[in-house]
């Protein structure tokens, strides 16, 4: 779609369907009996959210929806986009000056990619950057919610 076909969205339908949209990924990802049909509407849902927020979104908004993209890939055991992904979370925390929750999910991306992608090292590596960047999140629920979400990455050889 070219900038003059977004430009006749109305931002506001950008925005809901950025958000239904990943609300819709989210709850294939969760689903413990997705079809191989599921896991192709799955990408194609993260990638339109993302379409939709690149458009209107802040770059909080933009962040979250690369770790969305960068999840998804993680789920279905893909390390190449996962990682192009994750790297574009962490680029859009840096680049915007983000911190707090972002950052932190950015280096869990970062972690959680590595791992799918075999490199145990650096998945260890951005683990201990996710728990650094945790440290500074600014609620207690949020910062579990993290630590719950990194407890989840394998960092072992083979798994």
């Amino acid at each position: 779609m070219s900038d003059t076909a977004s430009a006749t969205i109305d931002p506001e339908l950008h925005r809901r369907l950025a958000a239904a949209l990943f609300n819709d990924t989210w709850r294939l990802m969760e689903s413990e009996d997705r079809s191989p049909g599921d896991d192709v509407l799955m990408v194609h849902q993260a990638h339109a959210s993302a379409y939709h927020w690149l458009q209107v979104g802040t770059p909080h908004n933009v962040a979250r929806s690369h770790w969305l993209c960068s999840r998804v890939y993680c789920v279905l055991g893909r390390g190449e986009p996962a990682l192009f992904h994750a790297r574009l979370v962490l680029s859009t925390c840096q680049d915007n000056g983000i911190g707090d929750w972002d950052l932190a999910f950015a280096y869990e991306a970062l972690a959680r990619a590595h791992a799918v992608a075999g490199d145990v090292d650096e998945a260890r590596r951005h683990l201990a950057q996710a728990r650094e960047a945790g440290a500074a999140i600014s609620t207690d629920e949020d910062r579990e919610l993290l630590l719950g979400d990194l407890a989840t990455i394998p960092v072992t050889p083979g798994g």
